[in-house]
């Protein structure tokens, strides 16, 4: 009976206390893409990417039946930083669908206008006062339309926060301050001067707010307790984890264990490692996270050793592939300075040095020979031409247009008016790269590894292309780190397309990270000494940009956007041929709207490059 009538107690106050409107709730997932493009429209970065934020803790005053009902504690609010505009995952705080709309609209205007470096450094309350108010003015000088709309939204969240006369003298200076700024940007210059006791001011659903988050009592990294909670993107879904904020030991050797026999299979040891330096991605991490109730988080201002490293070893000289020559010294682009840095990375040649020359597989000979079959028509040929000046036979369609303009009294324009038979060649060559890193070892299907899909692929690409006399190159490529981008040499342009050609492609392994952007300009570096009017570069990949330092996120996608920016400046057509689901998430800005694609059943990518080849290069 205690727990019913508790169940019931609960639910009524509940209901009684929301101060929100399920009603008229908007969905970030059913705006998502619309939001990406609004955003980009109104100039914002084409590399930030919108995710949805965490819900956090405010410490803000609520009213009496919030903290009656213990609801209200915690908001999700909108943050932007280098790499991620992050907007709450659900609004329903105001009463209209189409004010709660026009705020994702609005959310995404200001994070364009706030400019690259958005609001993440404004760690005080003047700085972020000001930075939102710059931002809102800059947003409403530039997009005169969203002024009746902010107006709108203004009033709208107005009309739900506490009134200044509820709350106490310091705190409602600061609330007076917010709606001043709110209905006239720019007019508030300084923060009102409030006593320690104050709480901090309510969440302003119109502005972006500091990231990470700081209250008054989280001003530094050692007094940071406060209690929030962190969004974790996982492949197969959307999942917010709590996270809990915990001061770091103050211990100066943290291995260092006092030695207790009723403690050996209890005690929990603390590394102070920076976990950014771990490139190993463990593929259960995802499910590891998901069984624990809360992740635990520190921050420290004491630098993490720099000799502590999760690397992958490199194998032994005697079995590791054949290296050729000293390497090429490649530049790599730094988004973050604008700048090129020359010589920055070395991109070193390989050849497998246990590949056995074989013949095709039984089991992809009969899909090569269908293969064969639809690209021998794309074989050079002879085909006439016509309105030639000189010929063979007559074009009768010339000649009679010529009669016709000379019946007319007009003068003879010049059109020849013969068919001539002349070879009609191909003037292309291909270089395809593929992505021989460490995820290329996990299983696409439960038969197929995603490194066997390659190697099936490359297989049956090199029998279709052997049958139209198009020149191509196959390489792959993997990393660690900037001095060792390794450069997998398996078919030159002048080799056949041969048993030892197949030997080596059956050789390949997946390697280790994928510094694309160096491994791109290398293969520019090779087309472009190819004597072709028509150069193709087709990337075959898994996944993102990545390596064990700093080329990871942002970085990693800039400098490969940059690389194919330089690749289109050097004639060179770049295409993607994706197995990641996510891709249309980062690949437009790479490659562009049409310079992808996503192969949603990887045993399908064979026959989907040889496809994508064939309408890239001319139509079967």
């Amino acid at each position: 009976m205690e727990e019913w009538i508790g169940a019931l107690w609960d639910r009524w106050i509940r209901q009684v206390a929301a101060r929100e409107y399920p009603h008229a709730a908007a969905e970030l997932r059913d705006l998502e893409k619309s939001l990406g493009v609004f955003f980009r429209a109104m100039g914002g970065e084409g590399g930030l990417r919108i995710a949805a934020a965490a819900e956090r803790r405010h410490g803000a005053r609520r009213r009496w039946r919030d903290r009656l009902a213990g609801v209200g504690e915690r908001v999700a609010l909108a943050t932007l930083d280098a790499e991620t505009l992050c907007l709450p995952p659900r609004l329903a705080v105001l009463p209209e669908t189409s004010l709660n709309r026009d705020l994702y609209f609005w959310l995404a205007a200001l994070a364009a206008a706030a400019g690259p470096v958005g609001l993440h450094a404004a760690v005080n309350e003047d700085l972020w006062l000001r930075h939102n108010q710059a931002a809102t003015s800059s947003a409403l000088a530039r997009f005169p339309g969203l002024e009746s709309r902010y107006r709108r939204l203004v009033e709208a969240h107005l009309a739900e926060r506490m009134p200044p006369a509820k709350l106490p003298a310091d705190e409602a200076a600061q609330e007076r301050a917010i709606r001043q700024a709110l209905r006239e940007p720019g007019s508030v210059r300084h923060w009102p001067r409030v006593g320690r006791r104050a709480k901090p001011v309510q969440p302003v659903l119109l502005w972006l707010h500091p990231t990470p988050p700081r209250s008054r009592s989280a001003r530094t990294p050692t007094e940071a307790t406060a209690e929030e909670s962190t969004a974790t993107e996982v492949e197969s879904e959307q999942r917010r984890y709590h996270a809990e904020r915990q001061e770091a030991p103050k211990e100066e050797a943290p291995m260092v264990l006092v030695f207790r026999a009723e403690s050996l299979l209890s005690w929990a040891e603390y590394l102070r490692l920076n976990r950014a330096l771990d490139g190993d991605e463990n593929p259960d991490a995802g499910r590891v996270a998901q069984d624990l109730e809360k992740l635990t988080l520190a921050e420290t201002n004491v630098r993490a050793a720099s000799k502590v490293r999760f690397d992958l070893d490199l194998p032994a000289a005697s079995e590791d592939d054949l290296p050729l020559g000293e390497g090429v010294l490649l530049p790599e682009w730094d988004w973050r300075r604008a700048k090129m840095l020359p010589d920055y990375c070395c991109v070193q040649t390989y050849v497998a040095r246990a590949a056995v020359p074989q013949e095709l597989a039984p089991r992809l000979q009969r899909p090569a020979r269908k293969l064969k079959n639809r690209f021998a028509a794309l074989m050079p040929v002879r085909r006439w031409l016509k309105a030639q000046p000189e010929g063979r036979e007559i074009d009768l369609d010339a000649y009679v247009r010529i009669a016709a303009d000379r019946r007319a009294g007009w003068h003879f324009s010049g059109v020849g008016a013969y068919l001539d038979q002349r070879p009609v060649e191909r003037d292309l060559a291909c270089l395809v790269l593929a992505d021989l890193s460490l995820s290329t070892d996990a299983h696409a299907n439960d038969e197929q590894k995603v490194i066997d899909v390659i190697r099936d692929s490359l297989m049956l690409f090199g029998e279709a292309l052997s049958a139209t006399g198009d020149r191509f190159a196959f390489y792959g490529f993997s990393s660690l780190k900037r001095h060792l981008v390794r450069f997998h040499e398996i078919k030159r342009f002048e080799a056949a397309f041969d048993a030892t050609t197949r030997g080596r492609i059956a050789a390949l392994k997946p390697g280790y990270y994928t510094r694309m952007g160096a491994a791109v300009r290398r293969a520019v570096q090779i087309l472009a000494a190819q004597p072709h009017q028509r150069r193709l570069l087709i990337l075959l990949t898994d996944g993102k940009p990545h390596d064990l330092d700093h080329y990871e996120g942002r970085y990693g996608i800039e400098d490969s956007r940059k690389a194919l920016m330089e690749a289109r400046e050097a004639g060179v057509r770049p295409f993607c041929i994706t197995i990641d689901r996510t891709g249309a998430r980062y690949l437009p800005h790479l490659f562009g709207p049409a310079g992808y694609t996503v192969v949603q059943r990887p045993e399908k990518l064979p026959e989907r490059l040889a496809m994508m080849y064939a309408q890239l290069t001319g139509n079967l």
